[in-house]
């Protein structure tokens, strides 16, 4: 289990980035609430959620051996100051898993960077310098899956995930009410769609379709 815990700075700073993305857009949309709200910032006790951050981490780690998902607190969005409620929801929702990919790249090649310096550090036949390698090279490699599985993971269409509110913002008016009010109710459907088998298939077969580009890359440069 503690083998695993190299990937816990990457993953505080992906789900902070991932809120911190939605809050920033809508405040070039014209809602200021999350920078009223003190939630535009790096610093990540404003953004642990109990649950998401913590616990469903922890248990993760301890029940399968590895941190499977982890969220942070949701910054708060007013819609009522958006100019195009629909457009602009779309708008807010995609960008937080959009900086997840971004995320992922930067990761990519920041494993680049460590895998062709380690050599040259191995050279200063110094366990600590390799030690720093191996972490810093099994931490981006780990959190550019992190990322991706992030990003696919928050645009499955079931509330309260961002690709909910995407499909919300282009279903008819009636209906896409009807659809939001599921709300935190859809989180029982998630976790009995991640126990199907064609669904985990397909989620796995999208995350690795994703990272492809970026591993190629890895292997051509390093």
């Amino acid at each position: 289990m503690l083998e695993e815990l190299y990937i816990l700075p990457v993953l505080l700073f992906s789900v902070v980035i991932h809120e911190i993305s939605h809050g920033y857009m809508a405040l070039r949309l014209g809602d200021p609430t999350a920078k009223e709200m003190g939630r535009l910032t790096l610093n990540p006790i404003p953004h642990i959620d109990l649950v998401g951050s913590i616990i469903v981490p922890f248990f993760s780690l301890v029940v399968a051996g590895r941190i499977l998902i982890a969220w942070a607190k949701p910054v708060p969005i007013n819609p009522l100051n958006f100019s195009d409620y629909r457009k602009d929801s779309l708008l807010v929702s995609v960008v937080g898993p959009l900086s997840n990919i971004l995320l992922a790249c930067i990761c990519s090649l920041f494993v680049i960077v460590f895998l062709s310096a380690s050599v040259f550090v191995h050279s200063w036949n110094s366990d600590v310098a390799d030690e720093f390698m191996n972490f810093g090279i099994k931490m981006f490699y780990g959190g550019l899956y992190l990322n991706i599985v992030l990003a696919v993971f928050n645009m499955i269409p079931i509330p309260p995930l961002d690709g909910s509110h995407v499909l919300a913002s282009v279903l008819p008016t009636k209906l896409s009410e009807q659809y939001r009010s599921i709300g935190f109710l859809g989180i029982f459907l998630i976790l009995m769609l991640m126990r199907v088998e064609p669904f985990r298939i397909l989620f796995s077969w999208i995350i690795e379709t994703l990272a492809f580009p970026l591993i190629t890359l890895i292997h051509f440069f390093a």
